[in-house]
């Protein structure tokens, strides 16, 4: 692996909470730095039996980023944008990037992420997908995994992000379900694909 890989005290006490006040001492900690960090640590602990917990930003508030698992950390190595592509309103993430960077971007052509948590200025797609957040406008756009369309002009064109993996990285080790026809894989992913909403002007 090129990313870092940590088993010391140390670095699982600093992973054993999140926002919320529960406590879980993690296995280990596994900052990948690519796909191939990514799948070589799946297989190893597929092979081990050792249960994954893909991490954000640690913003949860009810325990969700605490457990007695191998924590994948994203948001240090893994935090890159891809591309966007304005007419088919998708973007293109590794799962670490933080919401803001995203919307800053998708601000360029006028458009934006509709889910928007409290903690949009740090917390990451990848958590948001893991935990299919939504925020104060969710009942205007919708969640991550329910999208919908918005009300007013233009409202064809507004739809909010469907996640999708780009890659299979982890699909096979069983963490996936289905949203709308599309795969939306949980666990640890290289790439996420998101379908962003118009900007809404008034």
């Amino acid at each position: 692996m090129r990313g870092e890989v940590h088993f010391d005290m140390g670095f699982r006490a600093m992973y054993a909470a999140d926002s919320s006040n529960y406590r879980q001492l993690p296995i280990g900690v596994i900052l990948p730095r690519d796909a191939a960090d990514v799948e070589a640590a799946m297989a190893a602990c597929r092979a081990t039996g050792a249960a994954v917990l893909p991490r954000g930003a640690g913003t949860s508030l009810a325990g969700q980023c605490a457990n007695v698992a191998v924590v994948f950390d994203f948001s240090k190595y893994m935090n890159r944008l891809g591309a966007i592509d304005p007419d088919a309103k998708l973007a293109t993430v590794e799962p670490g990037i933080v919401l803001d960077r995203l919307r800053e971007a998708a601000e360029v052509h006028h458009l934006t992420y509709a889910p928007d948590p409290a903690t949009h200025s740090r917390c990451t797609l990848g958590g948001m997908i893991g935990n299919n957040s939504c925020g104060v406008h969710g009942l205007l756009g919708g969640k991550v995994a329910t999208p919908r369309k918005c009300p007013g002009r233009d409202a064809p064109s507004r739809r909010l992000l469907r996640p999708s993996t780009s890659t299979n990285v982890a699909a096979s080790a069983g963490y996936s379900s289905s949203t709308d026809g599309a795969k939306t894989t949980l666990a640890p992913s290289a790439l996420a694909s998101a379908q962003s909403a118009s900007k809404v002007r008034g």
